[in-house]
């Protein structure tokens, strides 16, 4: 039997939701699977994406061939590395310690580069707010100024139009 990790789609139109899957090549994309390896959402920023690198890894070793989506995921949360370095264990070119090591190794860094981006995200985020609130002030601002220089206009006019009157009373008068 074919075995694929595959996406099955949840989620509602417009929203998608995704279940990492060990399915059988010819059942549907959303049919019966196997076993559910994980989920992945693509919906938030950054994606987010929970997967068992170890049920993975089993199911690569036993022949499973991932989809080219699944394929990067795998690779991404570090499944693909893992099953490379199981391989070298069997083949004798590394010790079980030295494998787990560089794996260990590689998701710090890994989770380094994740929350560096979650903080740039972060901090777009603020300066934007900031930019925005920065124009509203602006903007508040000169409706302020505007809105003051009418009603000094208003004064203005209702003076002359005052001062107008006495004047012609006392030319009257004359």
């Amino acid at each position: 039997m074919p075995v694929k990790i595959r996406l099955q789609r949840h989620g509602k139109k417009g929203k998608p939701f995704y279940w990492i899957v060990a399915a059988d090549a010819r059942s549907k994309r959303d049919g019966k699977y196997l076993e559910k390896l994980g989920i992945y959402n693509p919906n938030t920023n950054p994606a987010t994406i929970e997967l068992d690198v170890n049920g993975a890894v089993t199911w690569l070793q036993n022949g499973a061939q991932p989809t080219d989506t699944a394929k990067a995921i795998l690779s991404y949360k570090g499944a693909m590395l893992k099953n490379h370095l199981a391989g070298g264990v069997r083949k004798g070119a590394l010790t079980e310690e030295q494998a787990e090591a560089k794996f260990t190794a590689w998701v710090e860094e890994k989770a380094a580069k994740v929350t560096s981006k979650e903080d740039g995200l972060a901090k777009a985020e603020a300066d934007a707010k900031a930019k925005a609130l920065d124009a509203e002030k602006a903007v508040n601002d000169a409706r302020t100024a505007a809105a003051a220089e009418a009603e000094a206009e208003a004064k203005a006019a209702e003076e002359a139009a005052n001062a107008e009157p006495a004047e012609e009373t006392s030319n009257e008068e004359e």
